[in-house]
């Protein structure tokens, strides 16, 4: 009986211990196996606005202190051999009136651009956005042509939903000289994503105004399906993911229109087949 007990209060003191939740973290690498991982670099950016540079070991071993929330690395082949250039945001910018999601803040991006290894500027966009606003967020991509892909938002009404203003997502094409030279609007193109008749009046009366959540977005790439002949995977073409849609889609940039998806729907399979991947829709 006293052993019972005694094994009952050790599981109660465990069970607390495990509810009230940890106090210390550990900093730093925790576990590096070199014959397990990637002897790389990894780039990031910190809540301090500083992007660093670290090596395996955690140690920083270079900085770009004037970098902002978001920052990627440009491939030197598109910077003419420069090593070290990164996309970065470089100013933020209350946007009074537009906390359109709830609990999002009007906060945005007001400009973006490319820095060099010692973190001066040579290239930016925003001053020639729409409003002059860049609203950048999540991704962007370095082009072959020396252009850049910007995933960004605009605020504005789409006809057919309840909401009067959207967040909706838009892609801009920008040249070296900060125009906008191709423009792509999610909102213009919502029946080609995939959704049923029953699922597109549900996204239309949505309460939310962030209705897809784009958060991904880069060229397609080279690829064995297009040398095979399929036109709808161009290299140049544009492959992007929706969180909140579930869906993954190819835009054809010579047309705008949606050319391929993965999602939002999947045929449903057999309790006996309940493999992943399942067999898609499209």
């Amino acid at each position: 009986m006293y052993r019972a007990r005694l094994t009952l209060t050790t599981a109660l003191v465990c069970l607390t211990h495990a509810l009230s939740g940890q106090s210390v973290y550990p900093t730093g690498t925790t576990r590096y196996d070199p014959a397990k991982a990637l002897n790389s670099f990894v780039l990031f950016t910190g809540g301090d606005s500083i992007a660093r540079l670290i090596d395996m070991n955690g140690t920083t071993v270079h900085e770009w202190r004037n970098a902002g929330d978001l920052t990627t690395l440009i491939d030197p082949r598109l910077t003419g051999g420069k090593l070290g250039h990164v996309l970065v945001t470089l100013s933020m910018v209350d946007i009074p009136g537009t906390d359109l999601v709830p609990g999002v803040t009007g906060r945005a991006a007001q400009s973006i651009g490319e820095l060099d290894w010692e973190g001066n500027t040579v290239w930016t966009f925003g001053a020639k956005a729409p409003d002059k606003l860049a609203y950048q967020h999540h991704d962007w991509d370095r082009l072959p042509n020396g252009n850049t892909l910007v995933l960004a938002n605009t605020v504005h009404p789409i006809k057919g939903f309840t909401q009067p203003r959207l967040l909706d997502d838009v892609i801009y094409e920008v040249n070296p000289a900060g125009d906008v030279v191709w423009t792509w609007t999610a909102g213009d193109h919502l029946e080609e994503f995939g959704f049923t008749a029953e699922q597109l009046p549900l996204i239309r009366n949505s309460d939310s105004a962030d209705y897809l959540h784009v958060n991904s977005m880069r060229l397609v790439g080279r690829n064995h399906w297009f040398t095979a002949g399929d036109e709808r995977f161009r290299p140049d073409n544009v492959i992007i993911s929706s969180r909140n849609a579930n869906v993954v889609a190819i835009i054809d940039r010579k047309t705008g229109k949606v050319v391929w998806t993965l999602g939002p729907n999947y045929a449903s399979a057999p309790p006996s087949d309940r493999r992943v991947p399942r067999p898609l829709d499209r």
